[in-house]
């Protein structure tokens, strides 16, 4: 099964999700707000892809941080920090893909790649 990380009212989240939907993939999500970032998974997440890919430096979690939090940001260990405390400074969605592939982790929505998975 796969599964999509992430917020349910996230643009891109949605979009995801109705691809996904729209192709016939069975899927499950995995939400932030309601469930948590999961620990476990944000430390492969971190192993897998390092934090910079997954630090949302764009959105508006991240620019309402104060300069010195953001500034703090500097390595796994501290952005792993923030992203348990902000979850939505994660970039979304974090798809585990249930796949032979060697990454079998993708951040974000690229109906291109994504269609290469299937």
């Amino acid at each position: 099964m796969i599964t999509v990380y992430g917020i349910p009212n996230c643009d891109t989240v949605k979009k995801a999700r109705t691809w996904l939907t729209q192709h016939g993939i069975a899927h499950q999500f995995h939400d932030f707000k309601k469930q948590g970032v999961p620990e476990a998974e944000l430390d492969q997440w971190l192993s897998a892809l390092g934090w910079e890919p997954l630090v949302n430096r764009k959105g508006t979690t991240w620019r309402k941080l104060d300069e010195s939090t953001r500034e703090s940001v500097t390595d796994a260990t501290s952005a792993r920090a923030l992203m348990l405390a902000q979850p939505s400074v994660i970039k979304r969605p974090v798809v585990h893909w249930q796949t032979a592939r060697p990454s079998s982790l993708t951040v974000g929505f690229d109906p291109a790649e994504w269609q290469g998975r299937l």
